[in-house]
């Protein structure tokens, strides 16, 4: 098991994390924003957080997601932040949605080196990467810094958007954008005869496709995983594997892999963490992965 954490996050900070929120510093503005994990206490004071805080994101009641933002003067909408390893170099626009969420989750940076790493020590000439449940994609763009061929597939559309404009503010081109539920994609892709040198999946725990199609982590990502044992290349491959589900160990995930992988104990997996400056380790997930 290993503990991953950004080592070279240079536009992201987790200042403080307590009292079910974390203080964080993306490029030059600080967010207060809930965190149902930091159940400890907080290293600093009500008031100096929000002398240091831009932007606070309040839950409306009775709901553990939704909400609103309480801006301060100065605090725009939307901004941008860069991120930088070895010679790849991109940047994410940032946004203050209604869920909380912002377009990065700072915490996969190490997966975003990881795959990197993966595409450019590839034997594959043009390796082709499957990014599912992409998001605004800092995965795809990763993979698209290294040089491979990048398959994005989200379900929403307006993300889809987002991360076509991060593509183009980070200098990058041809990413195959495709708007679809991402387990009907990957049936379809199996019936083709389609396969891929990577595969990046972020499931998230609920979600709905495209046209309403229902995804549950707990029922639906076995089925998922075999299919991706059926996409990926033999060799010359790699796999990522996060999950968010509270609940789920990193086990379950090595469990499903090894099930149809075969790998034994070949794969790295462990938990997502953000260390406060305070030295408090915040979990953000589990992962499973894979160079084969």
């Amino acid at each position: 098991m290993k503990l991953l954490s950004p080592l070279q996050f240079t536009d992201y900070e987790l200042i403080d994390s307590g009292n079910f929120e974390k203080l964080e510093r993306f490029g030059q503005y600080v967010l207060i924003r809930p965190e149902p994990q930091a159940i400890w206490n907080r290293s600093m004071s009500e008031k100096e957080w929000d002398g240091m805080s831009s932007a606070a994101f309040k839950l409306e009641k009775n709901d553990t997601e939704k909400g609103r933002w309480i801006l301060k003067k100065g605090m725009p909408e939307q901004w941008r932040i860069s991120y930088s390893y070895k010679k790849m170099n991109f940047s994410v626009r940032l946004g203050l949605t209604s869920f909380r969420h912002i377009g990065v989750f700072p915490e996969q940076a190490p997966n975003w080196d990881y795959i990197y790493d993966a595409v450019t020590s590839s034997k594959e000439q043009h390796p082709k990467v499957l990014n599912l449940f992409a998001y605004t994609g800092a995965a795809s763009l990763a993979a698209r810094a290294a040089g491979a061929e990048v398959v994005h597939v989200d379900s929403v559309k307006p993300v889809i958007s987002w991360a076509r404009e991060n593509m183009e503010h980070s200098q990058l081109t041809d990413i195959r954008w495709v708007v679809e539920d991402a387990l009907k994609f990957v049936q379809r892709e199996v019936r083709r005869g389609n396969t891929y040198s990577g595969i990046i999946l972020d499931p998230p725990a609920y979600g709905r496709g495209a046209d309403g199609e229902k995804w549950i982590l707990d029922d639906n990502l076995n089925e998922m995983i075999m299919l991706c044992s059926k996409l990926l290349l033999p060799k010359n491959n790699f796999l990522i594997l996060n999950m968010y589900s509270i609940g789920f160990s990193a086990l379950v995930g090595n469990n499903l892999v090894n099930s149809y992988f075969n790998r034994g104990l070949d794969n790295e997996f462990g938990e997502l963490y953000l260390a406060d400056s305070f030295g408090k380790k915040l979990p953000l997930g589990t992962f499973l992965r894979f160079i084969g």
